[in-house]
Order: C-alpha cells, then structure tokens, then sequence
C-alpha cells in the first residue's frame, strides 16, 4: 500500500506578500508619525526620549507579535492542506495609540513641566508612565484573553462584524480621509490609483505591487510638488541621525505605576476595547475563510503589548481589522515575518524614526482609508441579509465617536471649555454635545450591544434581546459604554453630580424600560402559542 502524499509546506513567500508587506508598515508608521506629531509638536516633547526611548520598545512589540501571527498562520496553512492562508496582522492601534498621545502622554508631560521639571525629567517621567500604561493594559488583556472563543460563540457575527466594520469606515476610512485631502493633489491621487489597482483590478505599465506603486506616485507628486514652490505649508523634514537604541528590558515600569493611577479610567478602557476589537478580527478572519482560534490571537496581542511596555513601549500592539483586506492583496504569511523584521530592527536603528519624518502622510493615509471600506462592505457581505440593518445600526456609535475626537482636540477646544459643554438642559432635552459624547464613549462595545439585541429581534427572541439590553443599562451607569466623563473613563454612578449623573441615569434608564418592555412583549407570543 502506498503512503500518503506528505502535505505540502507552506511557501514563504508569495507575490502578494509585497503588496500586504508594504500595506502593513505603512499603517504602523502612519501611527508612529501621529504620535510623534502630537508629542513632539503639539506638547514638545524632547525628540530623543520619543525617538530614541518610546520608539524602540514600541516596535520590539510590532516585531514579536508579527512573528507569532506568522508562526500560527503557517501552522494553520500545514495543518489545513491549504496555501491561501493570510497570516493576520498586527501593528499598532490608531485609536488607543493616539488617544494615549492625547489624552494620557501629552498632558501628563504638561503637568509636570508645570510643576517645575526641566524637559528631560518630565519626558523620562512621561515615557515611565507611557511604560506602566502598557504593562496594566497588556495585563488586563492577558487575563481576558481566555474568554475570548465563548464570547465569539456567543455574540451574532451581525454584532461582531457591525461593530468593527463601523469603526473601519469611520475611523480607518474618513478620518485617514480628511488627512489625505489637507493635500488634494496628493492624497486623492493616491486613493484613486488604491482603488485603480486594487478595487478595479486595474493593470500597470510596470510590474510592481499596486500598493507600492500607488505610494511612490504620491509620494513623488509631495516632493515634486513641494519643492517646485506649489504646496502651501510644505517643508523638508530634518534628517534624523542614525542611532542604536536596543530597546531592553528592565524595571523602569514599576517607577511609573503610582503615575498611571489618574488615568485608569482610560486604561481599562484602552484594554478592554483591544480585546473586544481582537474578538472582532478573529472573526472577521474566519468569515473570510481562515479560522484561527479566539484565544490564540487574543494571547498573542496581550504578550506583544506586555514585551513592549517592559522594554520601553508606549503604544499598544493590536491585530488589524484588514485581514480580508490583505487577503485580497495575495498576501499570506511572509507579509507579517518582514512587516516585524522591519518595524522591529528599523526601530532599534533609527531608520522608522527617519521614515516617520519623511514619509508624506497624504500618501500614506489612503492605503488606510482603502482598508477600512474593504472591512466595512465584508460587514454585509459576511452576515446574513435579514442581519444587515443590524449591521448598520452598528455603525452609528461609530460616528458618533468620531465627531467627539474632532470636539474633543484640544486643538480645536480647550479641554475645560469641552468639559463644559455637557452642561445644561433645554426644552428639547439634553444637550446635543453631551448626547454626541455619550454616545461615542465606549462605541465598540455599545454597537456589539445594539446590534446583538436587534438580531435577537430579528430571530423573534425578545427575550434575549430583554437581556442584552438590561447588560447594556448595566454598563452604562459604570461608564463602560455612555461614559458620562469627556475622555471616556468608568465610575461609580453614585459619585456622580449634577447633569452627568443625569445622563447616565437617563441613558440607563432607557435600556431598562425597553427591556421591560420586550420582556412583557415576549409573555403576549407565549400566551398565544
């Protein structure tokens, strides 16, 4: 008798590993680069500590999670027979990564340059804080991480996929968007060759990756362009010098613990949300034919982010909501081996630094912007038809989270001035900032719920949808979702004042009588059956 054919090892790599490769870095270093615009220009922030300190360990988390997605996606391709296995990927998270510029990183350095300290010891202060940031959400994710298959078999796919697939189009779609038109001429030539290449399958004069040849149009037209005088606001970037940092490991967390207690109740938060989010990937991977296991990928971004945060990170690692994306790409597994190898050693050595002050970001940001539309049709396609107004409704916290990062930029409005806003009631109810506020904190979370609920709905499960709805009431007067507080933290409602404690009664109340009612309507089906 004759031996079974041995399954054939999965290849390395594959043309498409090009396009996904390039897709990937750019996505982590548009995030670098906001970081370090925030930092560096909006607080200032001495360069060296976040070039040469928080770069470094961030990337060391890139690296090591890229390479175990490309250990499990190789795994999956030997055991399953097949060769189209996409490995998924995992940068950094644009909200969360941001948000700690914004929210936690830079007015921490303020206060601490307030209260006398020099610009080196308030940013060696900020990057322990950034350090112990890390270190408690990474633990908050470790310790999830093993609920993560009973959730995803518990939740519709309508409430998985919804929910991101909001996010995608909203976060990862407009607001990549407005970056690119701030240079019309770059960015919406670089969106239309994306969508030229890679939506139309469109053919090139030249064999390249549609990605990078899209890149390089647009980035040629910047600094054409630029350089012959015709970019309002153009200027070169100043070169960064070529330095070896390793980002080791060691104990300067723990000097930032006590620091991160202010800002828990944006942490938790942050942590959270990468678990939710690492449930909705994993999803969204196997819709679109791979199917890893939920705890796998959940582990993987919690160790990752834990890596980083004790040899120096600030940003946390998270598993892309572009796997299909990449898919579509020809990407498998050899994307993510040389998106870590570069992310990581390039840190180590300065060249992402450099990259970071020299890569146009009205070039960069539309491969963003094509991954999110990509995420948010695969919503619909991958839920059935009767779910898909339950993946709309999904969307909307999305957008409402949106306009409160725009309100919400200090840029834009003072954060007492914001803070302020919440106040006041008039004859037509709360008022609209606050109810736009409230609605976006937690949004993630909040579009799980709602769309959970209506497919319940859908499926003639009233009962069910009572009970979701009644979770929903619960986590909104703790602040989990409907967070009364500007920045989105938990609370105890009864240390609540004023119209904030309103707001979330209110909001609390309005899922509790809903569910009453879907409970009492539920009792009349029983009766006539």
């Amino acid at each position: 008798m004759n031996a079974a054919p041995a399954a054939r090892r999965p290849r390395w790599f594959v043309p498409g590993d090009l396009n996904g490769f390039f897709g990937l870095v750019v996505d982590n270093l548009s995030i670098l680069g906001f970081v370090a615009a925030a930092l560096v220009g909006m607080f200032g922030m001495p360069a060296e500590i976040v070039f040469g300190r928080m770069f470094p360990g961030t990337a060391l988390g890139v690296l090591i999670g890229n390479l175990l997605y490309t250990a499990m996606a190789r795994r999956l391709a030997a055991r399953s027979g097949r060769d189209d296995v996409t490995a998924m990927p995992l940068g950094l998270d644009a909200p969360t990564s941001i948000g700690m510029a914004l929210l936690v990183l830079g007015p921490a350095y303020a206060s601490w340059r307030a209260q006398g300290l020099d610009p080196q010891a308030a940013g060696l202060n900020t990057w322990q804080l950034g350090m112990a940031s890390l270190v408690v959400m990474g633990l908050l994710k470790l310790a999830l991480s093993f609920a993560g298959d009973a959730i995803a078999r518990r939740v519709p796919r309508a409430a998985l996929l919804g929910s991101i697939g909001g996010a995608a189009l909203v976060l990862l779609g407009f607001l990549p968007l407005v970056e690119a038109l701030r240079v019309p001429v770059v960015g919406l030539v670089t969106l239309g060759l994306l969508l030229y290449v890679l939506a139309a399958r469109g053919r090139l004069p030249v064999r390249v990756p549609g990605v990078l040849f899209a890149f390089v149009v647009g980035t040629a037209l910047y600094y054409g362009l630029g350089l012959a005088g015709a970019l309002p606001g153009f200027a070169l970037p100043a070169p960064a010098p070529l330095a070896f940092s390793p980002p080791w490991p060691g104990l300067g967390f723990l000097d930032g613990l006590p620091a991160t207690v202010p800002y828990l109740s944006l942490l938790l938060p942050f942590g959270l949300l990468m678990v939710i989010g690492g449930i909705n990937v994993a999803e969204s991977a196997r819709a679109a034919g791979d199917d890893y296991r939920t705890r796998d990928v959940l582990l993987v971004e919690a160790v990752s982010t834990l890596v980083a945060g004790v040899c120096g990170g600030v940003a946390q690692t998270t598993p892309y909501i572009g796997q299909p994306a990449y898919k579509h790409m020809g990407a498998r597994s050899g994307y993510t081996l040389l998106t870590g190898l570069f992310v990581g050693l390039g840190g180590m050595l300065g060249i992402v630094s450099g990259l970071v002050q020299w890569l146009p970001l009205a070039a960069l940001a539309p491969i963003i912007v094509y991954v999110g539309l990509d995420i948010a049709v695969q919503a619909f396609h991958a839920t059935p038809r009767e779910h898909a107004i339950a993946v709309a409704l999904a969307f909307l916290p999305a957008v409402a989270y949106l306009l409160t990062i725009k309100f919400g930029n200090p840029a834009w409005i003072p954060p007492d001035t914001f803070a302020a806003l919440y106040d006041g009631i008039d004859g037509h109810g709360l008022a609209e900032v606050a109810v736009i506020a409230t609605l976006g904190n937690g949004f993630i979370i909040t579009a799980m719920l709602w769309a959970g609920a209506l497919v319940a709905l859908i499926e003639h499960r009233p009962r069910q949808a009572a009970a979701v709805l009644l979770l929903a009431g619960v986590l909104t007067l703790f602040g989990f979702i409907h967070s009364v507080e500007p920045r989105g933290g938990v609370y105890l409602p009864w240390l609540l004042e004023g119209t904030r404690q309103a707001i979330a009664w209110q909001f609390a109340a309005a899922y509790g009588v809903l569910a009453l009612l879907l409970a009492l309507l539920s009792l009349q089906r029983t009766a006539r059956a």
